[in-house]
């Protein structure tokens, strides 16, 4: 399955607003039709991981649009922004960036966004 057939098929069609699949270089390796993530936007997330202080105190900036961080784990990264916000995961060689909307919950971006993103582990990516 190509990469653009998970944003597709496991990320959109599941009712995410936009979605990405990237490498941890910040590489673009698939994405929603109307999301403009850049790598360098890609790459201050991931390097942020380590020191969530930087998304604390600026936010998580992606395609534009800037969300509130609230949480972060060794994997996952969650920000808000109205009814809607960010859900991205780090997986052993790509990161997932998941973008939802109302009616979507966060709990339920949160699900799709894992469990690709553990599936994608389990795989060796």
């Amino acid at each position: 399955m190509s990469w653009q057939t998970y944003v597709d098929s496991q990320m959109i069609e599941k009712k995410l607003k936009q979605a990405a699949i990237a490498g941890l270089d910040g590489s673009i390796w698939a994405k929603s039709n109307d999301f403009n993530i850049s790598p360098e936007e890609v790459k201050k997330v991931l390097n942020s991981y380590t020191d969530t202080s930087v998304m604390a105190s600026s936010g998580i900036n992606l395609a534009g649009q800037k969300y509130f961080f609230l949480s972060a784990t060794d994997d996952v990264v969650r920000g808000k922004q109205g009814k809607g916000g960010v859900h991205i995961m780090k997986t052993n060689q790509a990161v997932l960036v998941a973008v939802y909307d109302d009616p979507m919950l966060a709990p339920e971006a949160a699900t799709v966004t894992e469990t690709l993103g553990n599936y994608l582990k389990g795989c060796g990516y």
